[in-house]
């Protein structure tokens, strides 16, 4: 496994013109990159750490006092499908309220959680604007016809993944659900626009591409392009699949910020996107038909689960 092979770009220097040009080969050719030089500092990072660990670590019937449901996805699951095998990850997911049922669940044993929690979510926040500003650029599109579509509220929301010990981690295979043992994740592309992962020190992610599983370095930030920017670059850019590997020797844990957009938005191929000889490769989506339908497939096996490939034109 390569460790190194997947791209870096600088925050610090996101909107020069060589920093430009990095991204856009990384999101031509990975879809995904580590983002150096920040600014979730140390002390946030070391915060949403010692909640996370402190959370996971709760006897289960503690965890399961805050478990989510289909009318409220926020809170503590354990029984997460992806494509239509089951992960071996207990996760916690945090959002912002939307409405009377969907409302954020607190640990009362993990006094800070909230705080850390809110913090991680709010600098991400920031950061994903940035680069769905620079993103924009690159393909040509003002910046303001993304951002419209995540104002006034939009569906983003934090995730934190816990990868206990598992006693039959799936060996290495292609790019399907494993069908021996059990994935951390099974291979998948994310749904929405954008996502930020931060990771601990143990490796597991790898990204697919040229037919390859590469790994990807542990204790970093990662972002990879979710399925709405592969529509809007018209498939310039691609969602790239990418699954985690179980571990019986090491637990893992990671905090991935997906960022979605307002549950109203209808996203097809940009204009500057399509021309004469490049034809739009598909037809609208609304988004929040498109996120119920695939987070269905979260809680029991629905039949396929639902892809922008049913929409391709």
């Amino acid at each position: 496994m390569d460790y190194s092979a997947l791209p870096a770009i600088n925050y610090a220097t996101l909107h020069q013109a060589d920093t430009l040009r990095t991204l856009d080969s990384a999101c031509r050719n990975w879809g995904a990159f580590q983002l150096v030089g920040h600014p979730l500092s140390q002390p946030l990072q070391t915060s949403l750490s010692e909640s996370m660990s402190s959370f996971f670590h709760l006897p289960q019937a503690d965890k399961k006092q805050i478990e989510r449901s289909e009318a409220n996805p926020w809170g503590f699951y354990d029984q997460e499908l992806t494509r239509q095998s089951p992960d071996w990850k207990e996760v916690y997911d945090y959002g912002l309220a939307e409405g009377a049922a969907m409302k954020p669940q607190w640990p009362a044993q993990v006094p800070n959680f909230k705080s850390a929690i809110s913090s991680y979510y709010q600098a991400c926040e920031t950061v994903a604007f940035e680069l769905l500003t620079a993103i924009a650029g690159n393909l040509g599109a003002p910046a303001e016809q993304m951002h419209k579509c995540f104002r006034p509220q939009h569906s983003s929301f934090v995730r934190l993944n816990y990868y206990p010990l598992c006693a039959q981690p799936a060996a290495p295979c292609g790019d399907e659900a494993a069908s021996e043992g059990f994935l951390g994740v099974n291979p998948h592309t994310d749904a929405g626009a954008l996502t930020l992962l931060l990771q601990d020190q143990q490796a597991g992610l790898e990204v697919y591409r040229e037919q390859q599983w590469h790994a990807v370095a542990a204790d970093s930030l990662v972002v990879n392009l979710g399925d709405i920017l592969q529509v809007w670059s018209n498939d310039r850019y691609r969602a790239p699949l990418h699954r985690v590997r179980a571990n019986s020797e090491a637990e893992r844990f990671s905090a991935p910020f997906f960022f979605n957009p307002s549950y109203d938005t209808q996203y097809r191929p940009l204009p500057a996107t399509v021309d004469h000889k490049h034809p739009a490769h598909y037809n609208a989506i609304e988004w929040g038909e498109f996120r119920r339908q695939r987070a269905t497939g979260d809680y029991a096996n629905h039949g396929q689960e639902i892809q922008i490939s049913q929409f391709r034109i």
